[in-house]
């Protein structure tokens, strides 16, 4: 089992890196590829779009495939657009491209936590699908730091596009070699997929998290321009800086679950909601200097991917029957909201520039926080009405 979970954090790790790692080279394929700043970071919108929308849709349809076909397949389509990333000169195509390294990428992460919890025994279940997560946690903290280093010290941005590849092949190595048969999962037709999205208290939850991914990836898209003057250009010092919000993302998933336990969902999230909306508020002079961007950068990783735990833990507690989809629903909500982001960004910085996209994104993150607390009111009227009357009669049958 432990060999197989492996592989699968492989494959994890190689499309949670390829969602980061363009912010950290996107000036270098601006100029590369013609267009200025604000029209490259479409390169992330097309990737991310594509992994949000065609989710749902992949996982639908290849229900009957044998999943060992499904996640070579995936991966197979991710390395091949990864590879066109970095071998095509044109803009148009580089969109392209990226879009279809987002379709690979749909197809696999979604079933590799399903495959994850079909390998584990139920004991063993929790820690297994923890395992495969912690591939994107990974991404954050190692892969994406290590894609923008090799850019910067390659003086190349498609030797960052040819990292990635290397590690979707090589986790389509270790699948077609050490992943085991796998049952396939229920057929779950696309309608009954997105059909909590018509419950008020799905969508207004589910509202929270896009509004709050628009916010933080409207900076995180042009990180490289926004910390220019604490990087002072260097694309070495940005890793550094990406690995030290990785690791602060990372410490803020694996942590906040045992704050759920204790104190509950509506408070870790709205503390975490009332942080960030700090933290970007003061990023016009927090990202002017290393030390101040250090403290940034960790008080975003803690709270923004600290967020995450307690949103999934508020969707299931108000639909438990439908928690796959709704897990899913939640992910796919995430990507939408980064595909977003950037095209705000480019006005965000045609109107103030990059240094000051950090309160733009701080108004999302508010109105986040208002739609976080009127999903707890609706979830919480719903409970109340729907809650069995204590000591009632037993009404006669007809």
């Amino acid at each position: 089992m432990y060999r197989s979970l492996l592989v699968l954090t492989a494959a994890m790790f190689a499309i949670g890196t390829d969602s980061f790692v363009i912010a950290g080279i996107l000036p270098n394929a601006a100029h590369s590829l013609g267009v200025d700043i604000g029209t490259a970071g479409w390169l992330i919108s097309a990737y991310a779009f594509t992994y949000a929308i065609l989710g749902p849709v992949m996982a639908a349809a290849t229900t009957r495939w044998p999943r060992r076909t499904l996640f070579l397949s995936g991966l197979g389509i991710f390395v091949v657009g990864n590879l066109l990333t970095a071998l095509v000169p044109d803009f148009g195509v580089a969109l392209f491209s990226r879009a279809l390294a987002g379709l690979g990428g749909s197809m696999v992460t979604p079933t590799a936590v399903a495959a994850a919890a079909a390998l584990a025994p139920p004991e063993r279940r929790g820690r297994a699908i923890s395992a495969v997560m912690a591939g994107l946690s990974a991404a954050t903290a190692l892969g994406a730091p290590l894609g923008t280093a090799i850019g910067s010290l390659s003086g190349d941005w498609r030797a960052t596009m040819l990292f990635v590849s290397a590690l979707g092949l090589l986790a389509a190595a270790g699948i077609a070699l050490l992943l085991p048969k796998i049952p396939n999962p229920p057929l779950v037709p696309l309608r009954a997929r997105v059909a909590p999205l018509g419950d008020r208290r799905i969508g207004l939850t589910l509202l929270t998290t896009l509004l709050l991914f628009t916010g933080l990836y409207t900076v995180y898209s042009y990180i490289a321009e926004g910390l220019d003057r604490a990087t002072g250009g260097s694309g070495t010092a940005l890793a550094i800086l990406l690995f030290v919000w990785g690791v602060a993302s990372t410490i803020g998933t694996l942590g906040s679950g045992n704050l759920v336990d204790r104190l509950g969902s509506r408070r870790i999230i709205n503390t975490a909601l009332v942080a960030l909306a700090l933290d970007f508020a003061l990023l016009p002079w927090s990202s002017a200097h290393l030390g101040t961007a250090v403290v940034a950068l960790v008080v975003w990783g803690l709270c923004g991917w600290g967020f995450l735990t307690p949103q999934t833990h508020r969707l299931i507690g108000a639909m438990p029957s439908a928690a796959p989809m709704l897990t899913g629903l939640n992910s796919a909500t995430v990507y939408v909201g980064v595909s977003l982001a950037p095209l705000l960004g480019q006005a965000g910085m045609a109107w103030s520039g990059a240094h000051w996209l950090g309160p733009i994104g701080t108004v999302l993150i508010v109105l986040s926080l208002i739609a976080a607390e009127t999903a707890h009111n609706v979830i919480r009227r719903h409970t109340a009405h729907h809650a069995p009357t204590p000591h009632a009669e037993p009404v006669p049958a007809n």
